[in-house]
């Protein structure tokens, strides 16, 4: 692979980098001290954000539903908490957003999307055809990010809701915005 299609696969991961910065600020500032996910390359740039920063506590998980309890405790002692995830972990939580639904904990999840746009893997496309869907029939609000200039007020206005309205939020990050991921030999 030549030197310029190396760059230009980059290029294709994850256009407009600045956004997961933005993201943290708008944690920060609804103050977020902590966060569960499970690793993703939508998410890399704002996971090792969130590990650099001293007032976050970043926490991986082995599967996502995981998270939903761990933001739910954390609410219970006091504390914010978002659970970043890829689509596919969505399906995974169904059964656990039985406890955010049943006992109105305030969650606050931000999910980079798979199978949408220009997705090589068939196995991601279900899921990432289902994820709202699956989010709305368990009562939580869904909001959609596709460009960069949507995400920070976005992921502002769902954290609001979630933090100071009581209604579980979710902001689908959209995989145009995170960028298309190629498959390389």
């Amino acid at each position: 692979m030549t030197m310029i299609a190396a760059a230009e696969l980059k290029k294709q991961e994850q256009p407009h980098a600045s956004w997961p910065c933005e993201i943290h600020d708008v944690l920060r500032s609804l103050d977020v001290t902590i966060a569960a996910y499970v690793p993703d390359g939508g998410h890399a740039k704002l996971i090792q954000r969130l590990h650099d920063d001293p007032a976050v506590t970043a926490v991986p998980l082995t599967t996502e539903e995981e998270g939903v309890a761990l933001v739910s405790g954390a609410w219970i002692g006091g504390r914010r908490g978002v659970l970043l995830m890829q689509s596919s972990g969505v399906g995974n939580c169904v059964n656990m957003l039985s406890l955010v639904k049943t006992c109105r904990f305030p969650l606050l999840t931000l999910v980079t999307m798979r199978g949408e746009w220009s997705e090589f893997n068939p196995w991601q496309v279900p899921m990432g055809s289902a994820t709202q869907q699956a989010l709305e029939l368990m009562d939580v609000k869904v909001f959609r990010a596709s460009v960069p200039s949507e995400v920070a007020p976005t992921v502002r206005a769902a954290g609001q809701m979630a933090f100071l309205g009581g209604t579980p939020a979710a902001v689908l990050l959209s995989q145009k915005l995170i960028g298309a991921k190629v498959f390389a030999k």
